[in-house]
């Protein structure tokens, strides 16, 4: 009577295990076959599209499909398309691993199409691990498939596969000849990311081949860039926008522009370094549903053997209980003491759920609370931006037009009020990114002597208005450039020496940057700030760096401010592995010091004159060129007219999204300033309307809004840069000239 009960308690187990771990995906489809085919062409579309976490998502769902015996066949086909995804995303051991599994597999099934495309695969993650041998070789597998098979537009492929072997190895002229006819072959099939791919590598190898070995390169090298611009920026390759100035860099070298050239190839650091932000996430993603799908599998293992071990003991009972009654009465207890267990088991795992669903709205109350919290402070930001750019955008127009001496005072006492307030508005934006996780380190090369000046230079009014003496000292055996986040470092220094300047007066403060350690690569640099100022009590000195602490009542009362400074410079040092260490007395002064390790450029050493790090130019790159102002708020419209007239440009003024499309359509523009909120259609919106008959005129968001993080969705949208209101005078037209030389480079 008892033993048909346990054998159902044995097997319940495992059937729960089967139904929670295709829960996931549609087990109501009967064709899962199809379901399987469908979910890795998702994935390649969302490859295509560089949407790497949707590729991750549909790629996950389709390897638990083909884990199950009966699918296992279209094992090599999954294995096939995650290789392809670590490809993109730049993580090629992981790819190379996926691509053996395909090969294994393939032979395994006698496919030769699938394995003529595995081979091809990991024949290119070859490449980019730098083993030119292997790759040859199965790309000559791949070529001999296709031949069989008589497959000739796949062999486009191994043209291509061709083409970037012998990039990798310099012979540039062979690459030209492999990746001309792969480029047309793929254009002919319309494959779009396979064409804009081959024409972007045959444009990297012009931009590199010696003229005499090949005729007019740069010019073919330049109209075949042109075609990679218009493919990507229609189809949003945003990886194959970035590589553009990489490319552009090398033809630039080539043409003796030196200048230009660091320009592009410092912006395509920076934007390549966003994109590797991204690829990290869904690397991140596609290893935690790689960790998933292992511990299913262990499951399932684990079951399988828990229900061998369980029918032997059942069968055992069966020979013992045919033995002894009294055995038969003992197993009843037994039953009826496991039925009783289970019982409690139940209720104590309904109580877990309980307390698990608790905690989870409780979890999502937060969440719901953080979210408000950053909208409500990227609303008011953007109300607050708005009339301060009005208040500083006046102000400038006015003190150039040679105010009366006290009108001037009163003018710069504005402009001071200004400023404050923005940088109010900036600190509770930095101490909100920071505490959301949302500020990213970057790692490029910038000169730390000259930056450091930069801050002391800006900060020398304000020490002087005090009766303060600032020393520097900076040792002469620091490096000249460095690897890292320059923009962190002058807020981190502006936020310490304003912190000595402001608690100082008639006093010394000193600055010194000194050699902690040094290697060939890296070099530990110590920043040292000390003031004379009214110093920190000890109770206080704990609690100095949270947000909006300041040593005392009276304090804030007499030196006013907000106490964000010293939290943002804690949150920036411990998001770049470094720590701030404060020394003081009461009455007799403070000191702060911290380490940041930086790696040492390549570049280090060369002596570059002043003059070639600044973007220089003359009023008369702006004269007579055409621009179109898109803005709906009236006071705005008539400040960035006048500050653009100054400069003595010729301005077309429309107030809305339609207007604009309508205006860039019917007029010729040397350049369009568009905002983001207006009425009817957005900034965004009119944007990519206008690229779809305009490819080349240069546009930048002029917006009172933060867009550093969707700053990947401004630039697939067409956006050449993006200018902050309010802004400063000489950054807007530093950037302005930036875009128009620009534009003027790939029209010429």
């Amino acid at each position: 009577m008892h033993l048909p009960i346990l054998k159902y308690k044995i097997f319940l187990p495992l059937i729960l295990c089967l139904l929670v771990s295709v829960k996931s995906f549609p087990s109501q489809i009967k064709d899962t076959i199809v379901t399987i085919k469908q979910l890795q062409y998702n994935a390649t579309k969302a490859l295509e599209s560089e949407d790497f976490l949707e590729a991750v998502k549909n790629l996950n769902d389709a390897n638990k499909l083909a884990m199950l015996p009966k699918y296992s066949s279209y094992k090599p086909d999954v294995y096939l398309s995650i290789a392809e995804l670590y490809y993109n995303l730049e993580y090629f051991e992981k790819a190379a691993a996926e691509a053996k599994k395909a090969i294994a597999n393939g032979e395994i099934y006698k496919n030769d199409y699938k394995l003529a495309k595995a081979y091809t695969v990991f024949s290119l993650i070859k490449i980019s691990q730098g083993e030119p041998l292997e790759a040859e070789k199965y790309l000559n597998k791949a070529d001999s498939l296709y031949t069989k098979l008589k497959d000739e537009k796949s062999k486009a492929n191994v043209l291509y596969g061709r083409g970037l072997l012998h990039l990798r190895l310099g012979d540039f002229k062979k690459s030209i000849e492999n990746l001309k006819p792969a480029a047309q072959s793929f254009k002919e099939q319309g494959m779009l990311y396979q064409e804009a791919s081959a024409y972007s590598n045959l444009a990297d190898a012009l931009s590199l081949i010696e003229p005499a070995s090949y005729p007019n390169p740069l010019s073919e090298a330049l109209a075949v860039l042109n075609t990679v611009s218009e493919i990507a920026y229609s189809q949003g390759y945003s990886k194959l926008l970035v590589e553009k100035h990489r490319i552009n860099s090398q033809i630039l070298i080539a043409q003796k522009k030196g200048s230009l050239a660091e320009e592009e190839l410092k912006y395509y650091l920076n934007q390549k370094d966003s994109l590797k932000q991204i690829h990290l996430k869904a690397i991140e993603q596609g290893i935690q549903a790689e960790s998933a799908i292992g511990d299913l599998n262990a499951i399932i293992a684990n079951q399988q053997d828990n229900l061998s071990k369980q029918e032997k003991s059942l069968f055992f009972g069966k020979l013992t209980g045919w033995l002894s009654i009294a055995l038969i009465l003992i197993l009843s207890l037994l039953t009826l003491s496991l039925y009783k267990n289970n019982n409690l088991r139940a209720k104590a795992n309904e109580l877990l759920q309980d307390k698990n669903t608790e905690l989870q709205e409780a979890k999502e109350n937060a969440e719901k609370a953080s979210q408000a919290k950053a909208q409500f402070l990227s609303t008011i930001t953007h109300e607050l931006r708005t009339p301060m750019y009005t208040v500083t955008g006046l102000t400038h127009l006015l003190l150039e037009e040679d105010p009366k001496p006290e009108q001037k005072e009163h003018l710069n006492s504005l402009k001071f009020s200004g400023e404050y307030l923005l940088s109010l508005i900036n600190n509770i934006l930095d101490l909100n990114k920071l505490e959301a996780n949302k500020v990213e380190i970057e790692k490029a090369p910038f000169n730390l002597k000259k930056r450091i000046d930069g801050v002391l230079i800006a900060l020398k009014k304000s020490a002087e208005a005090k009766n303060n003496t600032i020393h520097y000292e900076y040792a002469p055996t620091l490096p000249h450039e460095v690897l890292g986040d320059s923009l962190k470092i002058s807020q981190i220094l502006i936020n310490l020496i304003s912190n000595s300047i402001k608690f100082t007066e008639n006093g010394e403060i000193w600055v010194r940057i000194q050699n902690a350690e040094k290697t060939a690569k890296k070099v530990v640099i110590h920043f040292e700030i000390e003031d004379t100022g009214d110093g920190i009590s000890k109770k206080k000195q704990s609690t100095i760096f949270e947000s909006f602490s300041q040593g005392s009542l009276q304090i804030n009362r007499k030196y006013g401010g907000t106490g964000l400074g010293l939290s943002i410079v804690k949150n920036l040092l411990e998001l770049m592995g470094s720590k701030i260490f404060l020394e003081s007395k009461l009455g007799e002064g403070s000191k702060f010091w911290f380490n940041i390790t930086y790696d040492i450029s390549e570049n280090d050493g060369i002596a570059t004159p002043v003059n070639d790090l600044e973007v220089i130019f003359e009023n008369d790159v702006f004269e007579n060129k055409s621009v179109m102002i898109v803005e709906d708020n009236k006071i705005n419209q008539m400040i960035t007219k006048k500050i653009l007239e100054k400069k003595k440009m010729v301005c077309t003024v429309v107030d809305n999204g339609m207007d604009a499309i309508k205006f860039a359509r019917e007029e010729e523009f040397d350049i369009i300033l568009m905002d983001i909120h207006m009425p009817g259609i957005s900034g965004i919106e009119a944007t990519k309307k206008i690229r779809e008959f305009n490819k080349t005129v240069p546009i930048i968001a002029l917006t009172a809004i933060t867009i550093e993080e969707n700053l990947e969705d401004f630039y697939k949208a067409g956006f050449n840069e993006f200018i902050p209101k309010p802004f400063n005078a000489e950054d807007f037209f530093e950037k302005i000239n930036r875009v128009l030389r620009s534009n003027d480079y790939l029209v010429k």
